[in-house]
């Protein structure tokens, strides 16, 4: 059983560095960013020294109702395809690129999805 003081296995045993926190919203915030491939405004993760990232969506966004409505934790990882084929998770987004040089993958665990994102390695 894990201690008050020790870090999660995520991070202590897998290598998982924590990226950010998302937070589903109704309100405008200030400075979103509209993503139209996804139907949401997203706002804060570039100026929060948290990383906390909130997420305001349309109506008829394509986005899983879990990411919608629960805050998501999100870690980067070395390699997304390793992550997913050996542990025992429910995907509930595939793997794909939201942006240039980058690959995300939604979990689930106990009701709370989690984020998984790689960065494509710079030589």
């Amino acid at each position: 059983m894990r201690q008050d003081h020790v870090l999660p296995e995520c991070t202590k045993e897998w290598g998982w560095k924590y990226h950010h926190l998302g937070i589903p919203t109704n309100l405008k915030m200030p400075n979103e960013k509209y993503l139209p491939q996804f139907k949401f405004y997203v706002s804060g993760f570039s100026i929060s020294p948290f990383g906390i990232e909130w997420m305001r969506f349309e109506p008829g966004s394509h986005i899983h109702k879990l990411i919608q409505t629960v805050p998501h934790l999100a870690f980067e990882v070395d390699d997304l395809d390793y992550e997913l084929a050996t542990r025992n998770f429910n995907v509930i987004t595939k793997p794909n690129p939201p942006s240039k040089g980058v690959r995300v993958a939604m979990i689930e665990h106990n009701g709370a999805p989690i984020e998984l994102i790689e960065f494509e390695k710079k030589n």
